[in-house]
């Protein structure tokens, strides 16, 4: 299991910028962009079991680090629209530990974030969640995790889903992967297969993901989450 301890100096040794990404106070001496209040409050969450309602079919269990909220809502902004990537190592680190508490003991396993389309890592500098799956499986494997990264699908525009309904959500977010050129092997059965993704909300892009993968036999495991938002109850 990673160094729970280790997370303490991933917070905090970096010196960027004064303004905290979870508080957004003005902290002297703030290190690796949050405070040590703020850091105190993102260590002290426990992963747990995130089920949209109605969870869309295809949806594989769901554990989220926290809810959307607060301290991890503000930090999340903070990374993924105001270009703080300094927090990708704290945040992957954090993703990380809902990985060990979803797979349980340890075994082989295999990471596969949901990625961006071409216009929003264009104008985020990069695939946002690329970046915290690299720093997970980082954390996993000091934490003596067999780890691979595989990003076997690419994805694709896709309509504003604020006027579609469940069912149309659903076949747009399925359609908005497609798989890369290659072959995939199928997973062993003791790997586990685990969708990344930042925020869940009501899980039609990780069962739409999830979906397109299983037919390429890499059917997924769990998928993990830094944060859920309250349209859902948490067992």
């Amino acid at each position: 299991m990673p160094d729970p301890g280790g997370l303490w100096a991933d917070l905090t040794d970096l010196v960027l910028p004064t303004e905290c990404a979870g508080c957004r106070q003005r902290v002297a001496g703030l290190r690796h962009g949050l405070c040590a209040g703020c850091v105190a409050v993102l260590r002290a969450l426990r992963p747990r079991p995130a089920l949209p309602t109605p969870a869309p079919a295809g949806l594989p269990p769901c554990v989220a680090l926290g809810a959307y909220s607060g301290v991890l809502r503000q930090t999340l902004l903070a990374y993924k629209e105001r270009g703080r990537h300094g927090l990708a190592r704290p945040l992957g680190a954090l993703l990380a530990e809902v990985v060990v508490a979803a797979v349980g003991p340890v075994r082989p396993v295999l990471l596969i974030g949901v990625p961006d389309t071409a216009a929003a890592a264009r104008s985020r500098y990069g695939d946002h969640l690329d970046r915290l799956t690299r720093h997970a499986a980082r954390r996993l494997r000091a934490g003596g995790w067999p780890v691979r990264v595989l990003r076997p699908v690419r994805a694709l525009p896709r309509p504003d889903s604020v006027a579609l309904d469940s069912a149309g959500r659903a076949r747009a977010a399925e359609a908005a992967f497609r798989l890369r050129a290659g072959r995939f092997p199928a997973a062993p059965p003791t790997q586990a297969v685990v969708l990344l993704d930042d925020i869940v909300t009501t899980g039609v892009t990780l069962a739409g993901l999830a979906r397109v993968l299983t037919v390429t036999g890499l059917s997924p495991s769990v998928a993990v989450v830094l944060a859920a938002t309250r349209k859902r109850r948490t067992p």
